[in-house]
């Protein structure tokens, strides 16, 4: 009988949570095409915030022979797995073009980079306006003249619900578990869980306990640490009314259940 690919005995929640969240390639060339309708150039310099295992930061250096990463956390142990497990697998010229920073993202202003991406809703854990203002100026202070500051977000009406969202892959089950809500101040606990075909599962493989900031918060934040714009690109629809994977800008959206 073949055994299953993964079980919660046998499984690294670093390689679920890549395969099941994160798409550095896409986030890459994302980064490029706005980069390079601002300022008519490819960026060369690029951070990672919050970078855990560092996937983009290494996707950004695969992806050209100019290019130089930054990746900034926290946490040691898990820049360690990054460095074992993804920048060890880059081409040999390309592991020294990405450099590791086990620090606080506030405190890091040096180098200057032209890009900086704080993916993932990471930026969600400062819960103040004026921590996330601070976080905010702290990266307008790290980069260059023609800079560009790269966030993701997540909201709708359903983002307020206490549910939890399945979604499989090859070899696991995905649980995005909305645990609890506050209305009061838009506090939020998320875990993510994993399941698998033997039955096994991997509870609260990760946990955030976080702010839902809205866009119009985010970008209220933004302005108030010196950005001289902000624009949001909000992703199509496909046949079924699912997301088609092609960000535009825009000003106006539908007022989705989820985004």
């Amino acid at each position: 009988k073949k055994k299953p690919r993964f079980s919660a005995k046998t499984s690294d929640k670093h390689i679920l949570y890549e395969q099941a969240v994160q798409s550095p390639d896409s986030e890459v060339s994302f980064i490029d095409r706005v980069y390079r309708r601002h300022f008519g150039r490819p960026a060369t310099i690029f951070r990672e915030d919050f970078c855990g295992t560092a996937l983009v930061a290494c996707e950004w250096v695969r992806r050209r022979r100019t290019h130089i990463a930054y990746a900034v956390d926290l946490d040691q142990p898990t820049l360690d797995w990054g460095l074992e497990h993804n920048v060890s697998k880059l081409p040999e010229g390309a592991v020294g073009r990405i450099h590791l920073i086990n620090d606080n993202v506030l405190h890091v202003t040096r180098p200057k980079v032209e890009v900086i991406a704080a993916l993932n809703y990471s930026y969600f854990l400062f819960r103040e306006a004026d921590q996330l203002v601070r976080y905010f100026a702290a990266a307008r202070r790290s980069l260059a003249g023609e800079g560009l500051l790269v966030l993701d977000a997540y909201g709708g009406y359903e983002a307020q619900q206490v549910v939890q969202e399945t979604t499989k892959h090859d070899g696991f089950t995905y649980v995005w578990d909305q645990a609890e809500y506050n209305p009061v101040n838009d506090d939020s606990t998320c875990h993510i869980h994993f399941r698998f075909p033997d039955g096994t599962r991997l509870r609260r493989a990760f946990t955030y306990h976080w702010r839902l900031w809205t866009l119009g918060g985010i970008r209220d934040a933004l302005r108030a640490a010196g950005f001289k714009s902000t624009e949001v690109y909000w992703e199509g629809d496909d046949r079924e009314g699912g997301g088609n994977g092609v960000f535009r800008r825009a000003e106006r959206a539908e007022n989705c259940a989820g985004w």
